[in-house]
């Protein structure tokens, strides 16, 4: 009797694309062993992004493959992620206590960018990772009260730097700890710009995967310092299906583009309407205006959410839906997207600065 081979192991696996890679495992080069021990399968599979939600599923089909290969009458399967750095603009490096900076941007304004940027940091940390939020609109800041956290104050150890507020388990800084809530921010562009370098670099982040930074409406001076002084590995798009906002969504993919900042892909928000009455389902602002913004600059479409009164209600009472309720059908939602995101920065170019030596000449 001829002895099962691992060609035979990998040809089974090969047979699975993954939603997340694209790809089957084998040929993204995730399988990290294979082999027969007697009787028994073993394979471990190590991706670059987190997977928390998913690796249950993941190793179900795998498993499901592997048992259909003639002489395998067992299957063991290990499934774990490596959150690495990935790069950035040409000029700059990733910073010391963050691995990948992912700015979440709209070009325009009430498309709902905050409450998504929110829900996907607490998606991503749902899934596995350690991550941040930078609240970068200076102007009008929510993510304090999102987080439930109006009324804190950053500790200052040294004077000199900050420590991140945390909320929901995730490590926050805006301008709204610093400034009173109803105090509007009347500054200019520079002194704006100075502002959002501070909270960046003076914002001790702690071992974070990912920071993500809430973005102001618009193509402006905090995007301008954002994309010329701020390593950013990525960035997503987030719009709504009608036409007005996939216009400015439109200009503020380009902005990214032209700054050599990686687009991760699109997210629509408030895809459809759920009545809270009835539970009928409608498309109130247009349907797949995200995927065809996404089609026509040949960027991911990272999926969507619903209109649903549930989530402005949470959201405003300082408990995200992925915080109240991660298991849910929006929290699973938002924790999908936070999967395509994140599988998609795995795919782009490790940063491997870090692992030179820094060269001091005296």
């Amino acid at each position: 009797m001829n002895e099962t081979s691992t060609t035979q192991l990998e040809a089974a696996i090969a047979g699975y694309v993954d939603p997340y890679v694209g790809q089957d495992l084998v040929t993204a080069k995730l399988i990290k062993d294979l082999r027969m021990d007697g009787k028994t399968a073993r394979v471990e599979v190590e991706l670059g992004f987190p997977a928390l939600g998913y690796k249950d599923s993941l190793a179900a089909e795998l498993e499901k493959r592997l048992r259909e290969v003639p002489g395998v009458e067992h299957v063991q399967i290990e499934i774990r992620w490596k959150l690495i750095a990935h790069s950035v603009q040409r000029n700059l490096k990733p910073m010391e206590s963050v691995n990948n900076i992912i700015a979440v941007a709209s070009g325009k304004g009430g498309v709902g960018k905050s409450t998504t940027a929110v829900n996907l940091a607490l998606a991503l940390k749902a899934e596995g990772a350690q991550v941040g939020i930078l609240d970068a609109d200076i102007y009008g800041p929510s993510q304090p009260r999102m987080l439930g956290l109006t009324g804190e104050k950053p500790l200052s150890r040294d004077g000199k730097t900050f420590e991140p507020v945390t909320g929901h388990g995730i490590q926050c800084m805006s301008i709204g700890f610093l400034v009173d809530e109803e105090q509007p921010t009347v500054w200019r562009g520079p002194m704006v710009s100075s502002a959002l370098n501070q909270l960046i670099e003076s914002t001790r982040w702690r071992d974070l995967d990912y920071l993500i930074v809430d973005m102001p409406p618009g193509t402006g001076d905090i995007q301008l310092t954002l994309s010329q002084k701020v390593p950013v590995s990525g960035a997503i798009i987030v719009t709504t299906p009608q036409d007005i906002a996939l216009l400015d969504a439109r200009k503020g993919l380009k902005m990214f583009e032209k700054v050599e900042v990686s687009v991760l892909g699109v997210v629509e928000n408030m895809s459809t309407h759920i009545c809270s009455a009835c539970g009928f389902e409608e498309h109130i602002f247009g349907a797949d205006g995200g995927r065809r913004l996404a089609a026509q600059y040949s960027v991911p479409f990272l999926g969507s959410v619903p209109l649903d009164i549930r989530i402005r209600q949470e959201t405003d009472g300082g408990e995200p839906t992925v915080a109240v309720d991660p298991d849910g059908s929006i929290g699973l939602a938002y924790r999908d997207i936070a999967r395509h995101a994140a599988a998609r920065l795995a795919a782009t170019t490790q940063d491997y600065s870090r692992l030179f030596p820094k060269i001091t000449i005296e």
